[in-house]
């Protein structure tokens, strides 16, 4: 690994680049990572800066350290998978298909009766919030990342506009995946215009306060770009790993 430049907070890099590292494989498992010492020199940094990072990967779930025992990386079911830092070091680069389906499968869990929730408790501002980030979509349908932006935009503002505080509370989580999964999806997809249409849907029923449709809508909308991963996981012949 490459030393750091010396103008970044030296514990925070190397916490984001050890982090990665690990959710991505680099390291096995089942063995020991490197000592303080190896770690101090791959990364070039003294043994504060590698002590700091044990202790903020340890806070995510990633790892443990203990006397005798060494740093060790912790099975992936103790993982905190909702730290945006985690899911954003599994998503980037090449995102995992499984990954990305779970993902999607926990956004049908939640964001059509976020949606429902929107249409019976939004006050005016937050439907207004959630008709800017639409009109956002339409105005940027040349502009990829400013669409793309626009997109994560309105899925956020109904998780705002539910008022239900736990859906608020996944924001940053949902924001960090949804950068990856709806460029990935909507690829798929390719036709701007439909994929506007399939969001206006959700705002008008939400508008109108019809919650039923705003749950079917928003229930659809993410159910097409979950068949969209399933059928490349069905092309790819992958088997879904357990989490180990």
């Amino acid at each position: 690994m490459a030393v750091f430049e010396r103008n970044f907070n030296l514990s925070q890099r190397m916490t984001q680049e050890l982090g990665k590292a690990i959710v991505c494989g680099v390291y096995p498992k089942d063995e020991s990572l490197p000592t303080e010492a190896e770690l101090c020199e791959q990364f070039g940094v003294s043994r504060t800066a590698v002590r700091e990072a044990v202790k903020m990967l340890s806070a995510k779930g990633l790892i443990s350290s203990r006397p005798r025992q060494g740093i060790r990386i912790l099975p992936e079911q103790e993982w905190n998978i909702f730290d945006s830092d985690l899911l954003r070091w599994s998503l980037e680069g090449n995102p995992s298909l499984r990954v990305l389906r779970e993902f999607l499968q926990m956004r049908i869990a939640i964001e059509p009766e976020a949606a429902s929730l929107a249409a019976r408790f939004a006050d005016d501002a937050a439907i207004d919030a959630i008709g800017e980030a639409l009109q956002g979509m339409r105005d940027a349908k040349t502009k990829p990342e400013e669409g793309l932006q626009a997109d994560i935009n309105f899925h956020v503002s109904i998780l705002f506009a539910s008022k239900n505080r736990f859906y608020i509370r996944l924001r940053d989580f949902i924001q960090t995946a949804l950068n990856v999964s709806i460029r990935h999806t909507n690829v798929i997809k390719g036709d701007q215009d439909a994929i506007i249409d399939d969001h206006a849907k959700v705002y008008n029923a939400i508008r109108n306060r019809n919650p039923e449709r705003a749950k079917a809508a928003m229930l659809l909308l993410i159910d097409e770009a979950l068949t969209f991963i399933e059928e490349e996981l069905a092309e790819a012949g992958e088997t879904i790993p357990e989490p180990r």
